[in-house]
C-alpha cells in the first residue's frame, strides 16, 4: 500500500537586491536564507534564469549590437528591432517557426522556445537584453558546490527555472533549465500503478515539476528569484539534457 504524500512547503527568499554583472550570487542568497532563517537542507532551491545570467554577464546592450542583413530583413517582416532580432539568431541553432512577431527557435542548447531566451525585461538597463546562460546544468552546478561550501547541506538541489510558452496551450509555465543534485527525471518504469499493474512509459519530469511549483511565488512583479521548496525527496542526479526529446522519437519535428 502507498503512503500518503506528505506536505510541500515553498517559501519565497526575500531581500535579494538587483543582480549586476559579477554579482557573487551564492552570498546574496545565503544571506537572504539566513534571514529567513532558513537552513538550505533537505530541500531543493529554484533560482529564476535571469539572476544567474546576470550574474555571469550574460547582458548585451543593444546600442553595441550590429544587425546582420538577414537579422534587419526578418525584423522588417516582423515589425521588432533589429538588433534584438539579431541577439536572437546568434543564440539560435534552428529556427523552428516565426509568426505573430515571434520567433520560436531551438537555441544551441536543446530548448525550444520564443526568441531564444532573449529577453528584454527586467534587464538591468534600458535597451538591455538578458541571454540565457551558456550552460545552465553547470550554473547549477556551480552555485549549489558553492552554498554547500558556505553552509548549505546534503541533501540539497538545485534547479534553475524560466518561463516557457507551450504548444496548444496559452500561458506561461516555469520549467527546468539547469539542475544538480537532483534526478531531472524519475523513471517510474517498472514499478506497479495503483492497481498492481506494471507500469511502462511513465517518467515525471521532477525538475519541471519544481520549477512550476516555484514559479507561483516568482512573479515578475514580486523580485523574488529564489524559492526553496521542502517536504520532497531529493534523490539521484543528472541534467537537463535528459528532459529533451529524442528528435528520433518526436512526432512534431
Amino acid at each position: 500500500m502507498s503512503s500518503t504524500p506528505q506536505p510541500i512547503h515553498l517559501t519565497a527568499l526575500p531581500g535579494i537586491p538587483a543582480v549586476q554583472p559579477g554579482a557573487d550570487l551564492p552570498a546574496l542568497i545565503l544571506a537572504a536564507a539566513q534571514r529567513a532563517e532558513i537552513p538550505l537542507q533537505a530541500g531543493a532551491l529554484v533560482v529564476c534564469q535571469k539572476i544567474i545570467s546576470k550574474a555571469e554577464g550574460r547582458v548585451v546592450a543593444l546600442s553595441e549590437v550590429t544587425p546582420s542583413a538577414e537579422a534587419k530583413k526578418l525584423a522588417a517582416e516582423d515589425g521588432c528591432d533589429p538588433r534584438q532580432l539579431e541577439l536572437v539568431l546568434r543564440e539560435t541553432a534552428r529556427i523552428v517557426r516565426r509568426g505573430h512577431g515571434v520567433t520560436i527557435s531551438e537555441t544551441k542548447h536543446g530548448f525550444v522556445c520564443a526568441n531564444a531566451g532573449v529577453d528584454l525585461s527586467n534587464a538591468p538597463a534600458p535597451d538591455t537584453a538578458v541571454l540565457l546562460p551558456l550552460d545552465p546544468d553547470a550554473s547549477a552546478r556551480a552555485l549549489r558546490e558553492a552554498l554547500l561550501a558556505d553552509g548549505a547541506a546534503l541533501p540539497f538541489a538545485v534547479i534553475i527555472s524560466d518561463t516557457f510558452g507551450r504548444p496548444w496551450r496559452e500561458g506561461l509555465v516555469d520549467v527546468a533549465l539547469g539542475s544538480a543534485g537532483i534526478e531531472p527525471i524519475r523513471d517510474l518504469r517498472g514499478s506497479p500503478d495503483l492497481g498492481g499493474r506494471e507500469l511502462h512509459a511513465t517518467t515525471t519530469a521532477t525538475a519541471d515539476q519544481l520549477a512550476a511549483a516555484a514559479g507561483l511565488l516568482m512573479r515578475k512583479d514580486a523580485g523574488t528569484p529564489a524559492v526553496w521548496i521542502e517536504g520532497i525527496e531529493i534523490k539521484g542526479d543528472g541534467d537537463i539534457r535528459e528532459t529533451l526529446r529524442d528528435p528520433a522519437t518526436d512526432l512534431f519535428r
